[in-house]
């Protein structure tokens, strides 16, 4: 297996892809990113790059917020990393970042009269919340509102604010922290959506809840639909309702579906995995492996057969 980054239009190994010290991204935070899970299933030799158009779509969507100049197309974007992750070789789970950014070697806080570009790389990388449930905490950082800096757009900067609340936890015993909005109403973990399980119904913040509309997030609403008959209520969350919920459980790109054991110190129903979290678990994970022909659409084949 050899490392590489598609770099200036161009694949290079990885240890040559660096940016100069004045560049203005790592200054100002000026840059969007996505991250998009390649998912390796043993028996077809095969790694599954899942949701990859979603991904690039709203990668296009941030760089309108950030006039962020990206001349590839959804469609071009998805060809560079099919190629990348293909010259790399990996057969394992790996987890690819594309970051569109201001790339001018100049200091000054804007965002007009600053060239662009766009870089990817991928690595292998296993669960991000490497435990069988969670213990969450509500954070003392509050998400910030959409005229402060708008969630819906995966921004650089923006996700000081994640690692000051994961921070927090992890510093306080916890495996994660939940976010609550400005009005006090629940948005979301520092890289996770959450979902509630209340009367047999999924429970989650709505899009104005600050949140960031996560593709994972999409994906469970419509597999707990089709393969499930739940529906899914999208709507304001009150804190309380966390600690009186049957089940929660967080979703992300990294994180997959985690299941929340407890929060402040409160178990969540009988502490274990819930019975709708894990029959969602076990169908994601198999829809996202390429196992599912119902929902291959989601997933690109990166090797040949």
């Amino acid at each position: 297996m050899s490392a590489y980054a598609y770099f200036h239009k161009e694949f290079v190994p990885f240890s040559e892809a660096k940016l100069g010290v004045m560049t203005h991204c790592i200054h100002y935070g000026t840059a969007v990113f996505e991250g998009i899970r390649g998912n390796w299933n043993r028996e077809q030799k095969q790694i599954h790059l899942f949701r990859l158009k979603e991904h690039f779509h709203r990668l296009h969507q941030g760089c309108k917020v950030l006039k962020i100049d990206l001349p590839q197309t959804i469609d071009e974007l998805c060809q560079i990393t099919i190629e990348l992750v293909e010259k790399c070789g990996f057969k394992e789970d790996i987890y690819i970042r594309p970051l569109a950014y201001k790339s001018t070697e100049a200091l000054g806080v804007r965002l007009y009269n600053l060239d662009s570009d766009l870089l990817i790389f991928a690595i292998p990388w296993g669960p991000y919340l490497d435990v069988d449930t969670a213990k969450c905490c509500i954070s003392s950082w509050r998400r910030p509102d959409d005229n402060v800096i708008p969630p819906l757009a995966k921004c650089t900067g923006l996700y000081i604010n994640n690692a000051l609340a994961k921070t927090e936890a992890i510093e306080n015993g916890y495996d994660e922290a939940i976010m609550l909005t400005p009005d006090g109403h629940v948005s979301e973990g520092s890289g996770e959506n959450i979902f509630l399980v209340i009367d047999d119904k999924l429970v989650t913040p709505a899009g104005y809840n600050n949140i960031l509309i996560g593709i994972t997030r999409n994906t469970v609403i419509e597999l707990a639909k089709q393969e499930l008959g739940l529906t899914t209520v999208e709507r304001p969350v009150d804190r309380s309702e966390l600690y009186m919920a049957q089940e929660c459980f967080l979703t992300g790109t990294a994180a997959h579906i985690t299941p929340v054991a407890e929060v402040d110190h409160r178990q969540i129903g009988n502490g274990e995995i819930g019975e709708i979290t894990g029959k969602l678990q076990k169908i994601y994970a198999e829809v996202i492996r390429g196992k599912n022909p119902k929902y291959l659409d989601w997933c690109t084949p990166v090797y040949a057969k």
